[in-house]
C-alpha cells in the first residue's frame, strides 16, 4: 500500500480520537482527578487562577498550566460536563503521539516504523489511562516530547537553530509548569545522556548564544509561577513544598528493583516490548542499529533514574513508555519484514502473544453475560463489542497463519480501539453499590432549604467534586471555627464518633448517610472515606 507523507498523521489522529476521546466520561472520577478538577473549578468559580486552591485551601503541590487548560475547557464546553474536564488530557495524549512520530522520523528510520512506534505508544495501557484521565503526567511528558523533538533538530541541524532553541524552550517551560521537574528528570535527562553517548553532536561554536536563549527562556517560563507564589503566599508555599520534598524520601518507599517489570505497563505490548529489550538478540536484526541503541539506552536510563528515587508508584513509569514504544517498533518492524523466514523457536512468542489477544475477544463474548449486569441498551453494546472483538480476533488469527505480522499489528491496535468505543459503555454494569447516594443531591437540598454545609475536620476530594462547591472545614490545624448560622449542615466521617461536646449550644440531629462508592461494599475498592453521615445543627433557644 502506498502512503502519502501526511496520511500517517491523519491515521494517527483518527486512532487518537478513537482511543482518547470516545466515551470519555464512562469511568467515574478518581481521587487524583477530583483534586485537579476541583482546583480547576475553583479557578472560574472563585477566581483562584494563580494562587490555586482545593476546597478553598492553598494547593501549590502542582503547577497550574494543565489546570488552566482544564478550566478553559470547562468554561467553553460546560462546567457540569465531565468530558469537558478530561478533554485537555486527551488532547495532550494526541500531541504526545504526533510528537513521537515526528521525532522518530528524525532518527533516519522509515515513516512506516515511526508510524508503528506512535501506534504502540497510543495503545499502551498507561498511556491510554493517562490520556483519558484528568491527571497531569500526560501534559508534562507531552510538552517535553515536543521539547525533545526541537532540541534534536537543534543538535543535528546547522540551520534554523534559533527557531528550534526557542520552540524547545517554550515547551520545556510548559512541561515544568505542568508538573515541576518530573519530566525534566525522567524523560529529558535520560534522552540527553543517550543522545550524547550514541550520536555525539557537532560543534556548538555557532549555537552557543541560541543554547543560552534556550536555557534562560525555559527556566524563566518554568519558574515564573513558583516565584510568584513564593512571594505572594510564602508561608503556605514553604509548608507545602517541604512536605512534597520529604515525600520523595519517606512516602511510598519501594526497593530499587520495584520498577523492573516496567514493560508490563504497556499492556498488550508487554511481550513485544520485553523481546525488544533483548539487545544481543535484536542488535543485528534491526534496520538502524544506532537508532535502536539510542532508544534502548533512553528507555533503560529512564528506568534507572526513576529507580533511584525512594518514592515509587506505577504511574511514575509513564515517561518510560515513550522511548519504549520507539524501541518496540524495531522488533515489530523486524517481524513485519522477516517473519516468514524465522525459525519456529522465534515464531512461537509471536503466535502466543497475538493468539492470546484474539482469544480474549472470543472469551469476552462467552463470559460477559455471566459477570455483567446486562439490561436495556447494554445488550446493544454487548452485541457490538462481541461482533467487533470476534471479527478482529478472527482477522488476527487469519493473518498470523498468513504470516503477515504488520497486518496483525494493525488489527491489534484496532482491537484496543474497539474495546474503548464499544465496551466502555458497559462499565456501569459493574457499578452496583445499593447504598450509593450522591452528594450533589445534598447541595440541592441545602440550596432549597437555605443552609450551608460544612465538613468537620477532613475532606475527600471526590466528595467535594461531587458536591459541586467547597465544603469548609470547621476544625483546621487544631483551630475550631463554629459558624454563626442559626442552622447549618455538617458532614462527618462514619469511622469516628460525632464530637457532640464541641457543639453544646446546638441541637444535633442525624439526617442521612451519603455514600459515593460506585462498587458494592463486598468488593475491593470500596472506601469508607467516601461515606459521610449528614447532621443538621440548630442553635438552642
Amino acid at each position: 500500500m502506498k502512503h502519502t507523507p501526511h496520511r500517517y498523521i491523519w491515521v494517527l489522529t483518527a486512532v487518537c480520537i478513537l482511543i482518547f476521546f470516545f466515551n470519555l466520561d464512562a469511568i467515574y472520577v478518581n481521587i487524583m482527578e477530583a483534586r485537579n478538577f476541583v482546583t480547576a473549578r475553583e479557578m472560574f468559580t472563585s477566581n483562584h487562577w494563580i494562587l490555586t486552591t482545593l476546597n478553598d485551601l492553598p494547593r501549590y503541590e502542582k503547577p497550574p498550566l494543565p489546570t488552566w487548560l482544564t478550566a478553559f475547557s470547562a468554561e467553553i464546553f460546560g462546567q457540569n460536563t465531565l468530558w469537558a474536564f478530561r478533554l485537555p488530557a486527551a488532547l495532550a495524549a494526541t500531541l504526545l503521539t504526533i510528537s513521537l512520530y515526528n521525532f522518530a522520523k528524525c532518527l533516519e528510520i522509515t515513516r512506516k516504523q515511526s508510524f508503528i512506534a506512535s501506534l504502540i505508544l497510543t495503545s499502551s495501557f498507561y498511556i491510554i489511562f493517562s490520556g483519558r484521565n484528568g491527571q497531569w503526567d500526560i501534559f508534562t511528558h507531552a510538552f517535553m516530547m515536543v521539547t525533545i523533538y526541537f532540541l534534536f533538530l537543534f543538535f543535528k541541524n546547522s540551520h534554523q537553530f534559533y527557531r528550534n532553541a526557542i520552540m524547545a524552550a517554550l515547551f520545556l517551560g510548559f512541561s515544568i509548569l505542568s508538573k515541576g521537574p518530573v519530566s525534566l528528570y525522567a524523560l529529558f535527562l535520560p534522552f540527553l545522556i543517550a543522545f550524547f553517548i550514541v550520536y555525539k553532536t557537532n560543534s556548538f561554536k555557532k549555537k552557543w548564544f541560541a543554547l543560552a536563549i534556550f536555557i534562560f527562556l525555559s527556566l524563566a517560563i518554568g519558574s515564573s509561577w513558583f516565584i510568584y507564589v513564593r512571594m505572594a503566599d510564602p508561608v503556605a508555599f514553604l509548608d507545602i513544598t517541604t512536605d512534597e520534598a520529604s515525600n520523595w524520601g519517606s512516602y511510598n518507599v519501594r526497593p530499587f528493583y520495584y520498577y523492573w517489570s516496567f514493560f508490563t505497563q504497556s499492556g498488550i505490548w508487554t511481550i513485544p516490548s520485553f523481546v525488544a529489550l533483548l539487545y544481543p538478540y535484536l542488535k543485528n536484526k534491526v534496520s538502524n542499529k544506532k537508532a535502536y541503541q539510542f532508544s534502548l539506552l533512553w528507555t533503560l536510563l529512564s528506568v534507572i533514574l526513576l529507580s533511584i528515587i525512594p518514592e515509587k508508584k506505577s504511574r511514575y513509569l509513564l515517561p518510560v513508555l515513550i522511548p519504549m514504544a520507539l524501541n518496540t517498533s524495531f522488533y515489530i518492524e523486524y517481524l513485519g519484514s522477516h517473519f516468514s523466514a524465522l525459525k519456529i523457536k522465534e515464531k512461537w512468542v509471536v503466535y502466543f502473544n497475538f493468539g492470546l489477544i484474539a482469544c480474549i475477544g472470543f472469551a469476552f463474548t462467552i463470559a460477559a453475560p455471566f459477570f455483567l449486569n446486562l439490561e436495556g441498551e447494554h445488550y446493544i453494546w454487548y452485541i457490538l463489542t462481541s461482533i467487533a472483538l470476534c471479527v478482529l480476533g478472527i482477522g488476527i488469527l487469519y493473518f498470523l497463519k498468513q504470516q503477515k505480522i504488520t497486518r496483525v499489528f494493525y488489527l491489534t491496535v484496532a482491537f484496543t480501539a474497539a474495546i474503548i468505543v464499544f465496551a466502555f459503555p458497559l462499565i456501569d454494569t459493574l457499578l452496583d453499590n445499593p447504598n450509593f447516594k450522591s452528594f450533589a443531591t445534598l447541595q440541592n437540598v441545602a440550596n432549597k432549604k437555605n443552609f450551608k454545609v460544612y465538613e468537620y475536620d477532613s475532606f475527600s476530594p471526590e466528595i467535594v467534586w461531587d458536591y459541586g462547591k467547597p465544603l469548609p472545614l470547621l476544625l483546621y490545624k487544631d483551630s475550631l471555627s463554629i459558624p454563626k448560622d442559626e442552622k447549618f449542615g455538617l458532614l462527618h466521617e462514619i469511622t469516628e464518633d460525632f464530637p457532640t461536646n464541641r457543639f453544646k449550644n446546638y441541637e444535633v440531629k442525624k439526617i442521612d448517610r451519603y455514600d459515593l462508592n460506585q462498587v458494592n461494599p463486598d468488593k475491593s475498592g470500596y472506601k469508607e472515606r467516601l461515606i459521610r453521615d449528614f447532621y443538621i445543627l440548630k442553635k438552642k433557644n
